[in-house]
C-alpha cells in the first residue's frame, strides 16, 4: 500500500514538473516562422520609426516591458485600459504620468493585424520591441523567445506592490526580484536599462535633497532644476553624458556617486552589489552579456501559454 501511495505520489509529481516545463518550453524563437513569418521585421520597423521620430520612446519601451513582467508575470496587462470589471495598471503609482510608448505599441499592432491577424500577442510585441529598442541604443541583441498569451485582466493594486519604486533600498529591491525569480546578478545587469531614458523630479527629488552617498555639485547640479517643491514633471537624464546610447557609464556614475535615483545609488553603496557595478563599469561586453541573459529570464516570467488568456486584437482592450 505504501508503495502504491508512493508511485501515485511520483506521478502527480512528474506530471506538475512536465506541465509547467511545457508552459516555458512553449516560448519559442521561432514561435512565428510559419503563422507570421514577417512579424519581426514588421516590429523591427515599427520601433525604429518610432524612436527616429522621438529618441526618448525607446526607453519607455523597455520600461514598459519590465512592468508589464513584474505585475503576474508577461502578459500584456500593463497595456489596458480600465473597464467596468478592473481598474488597470496604467493608473498604479509606478505607472501613472509616467509610462509611456503605447500609441508606439498600438500601431505595430494594427500592422500585425494587417499581416496577421489574431496571431502575434501583445504581450511578445513588448518582449520584441523591447530587445529592439535597446539594438537601436547601440545594445546588444538577443533572440526574443515567443508564445506569450495576452491576460483578460489587469490589477493596480499588483502594480503598486509588485514593481519596485525609485526610493527602495537595496534589501527592497533584492526582495522584490527574488519574488520574480531574478538573482542579485540579474537585477543589477537588468537596472544598467538605466543608461537610456529620463526620470521626473518626483522620483529623484528625495536622493538629491536627502541622501548622504550623492556627489555634491551633482545633487546641486539637479537642485537647479527640481526644486524642493513644484515641477514635479522636469526631467532628468538617468545617464547624462550618454542618454541615448546603451553602454555601462550608468555603472561609472554610480562609482562616482551620481546616480540620479535612489535605487540607482543602492547598487553601489559598500554593499553586496558593489562587486557587480565594478565588473559591469570595468567591461562593456560582460554587461551587455549578463543584460541579455537577464532580460530573457525576466521575459520568462510566468507567461501565459497553450489555451490561457487570448491574443488580444486591440492591446488596450480584451476581445
Amino acid at each position: 500500500m505504501a508503495a502504491t501511495s508512493y508511485y501515485f505520489l511520483l506521478l502527480i509529481l512528474t506530471f506538475v514538473t512536465a506541465t509547467l516545463d511545457q508552459a516555458n518550453s512553449q516560448l519559442s524563437t521561432n514561435y512565428y516562422k510559419s503563422t507570421c513569418p514577417k512579424a519581426l521585421s514588421i516590429v523591427r520597423a515599427g520601433i525604429i520609426a518610432a524612436i527616429k521620430n522621438e529618441t526618448r520612446v525607446g526607453a519607455s519601451l523597455l520600461r514598459l516591458h519590465f512592468h508589464d513582467c513584474f505585475v503576474n508575470g508577461c502578459d500584456g496587462s500593463v497595456l489596458l485600459d480600465d473597464t467596468a470589471n478592473f481598474i488597470g495598471e496604467k493608473t498604479a503609482v509606478p505607472n501613472n504620468n509616467s509610462a509611456r510608448g503605447f500609441n508606439v505599441v498600438d500601431q505595430i499592432k494594427a500592422n500585425l493585424e494587417k499581416a496577421c491577424p489574431r496571431v502575434v500577442s501583445c504581450a511578445d510585441i513588448l518582449a520584441i520591441a523591447a530587445r529592439d529598442s535597446v539594438v537601436v541604443f547601440g545594445g546588444p541583441s538577443w533572440k526574443v523567445r515567443l508564445g506569450r498569451r495576452d491576460s483578460t485582466t489587469a490589477s493596480r493594486a499588483a502594480a503598486n506592490t509588485s514593481i519596485p519604486p525609485p526610493t527602495s533600498n537595496l534589501s527592497a529591491l533584492i526582495s522584490s526580484f527574488s519574488a520574480q525569480g531574478l538573482s542579485l546578478k540579474n537585477m543589477v545587469a537588468l537596472a544598467g536599462g538605466h543608461t537610456v531614458g529620463k526620470a521626473r523630479c518626483t522620483s529623484f527629488r528625495g536622493h538629491i535633497y536627502n541622501d548622504s552617498n550623492i556627489d555634491t555639485s551633482f545633487a546641486r547640479s539637479l537642485q537647479q532644476r527640481c526644486p524642493r517643491r513644484g515641477n514635479d514633471n522636469v526631467l532628468a537624464n538617468l545617464d547624462r553624458q550618454t542618454p541615448t546610447c546603451f553602454d555601462n557609464l550608468y555603472y561609472k556614475n554610480l562609482l562616482n556617486k551620481k546616480g540620479l535615483l535612489h535605487s540607482d545609488q543602492e547598487l553601489f553603496n559598500g554593499n553586496s552589489a558593489d562587486f557587480l557595478v565594478k565588473r559591469y563599469a570595468a567591461s562593456i561586453s560582460v554587461f551587455f552579456k549578463d543584460f541579455a541573459r537577464g532580460m530573457i529570464k525576466m521575459g520568462n516570467i510566468k507567461p501565459l501559454t497553450g489555451s490561457a488568456g487570448q491574443i488580444r486584437i486591440n492591446c488596450r482592450k480584451i476581445n
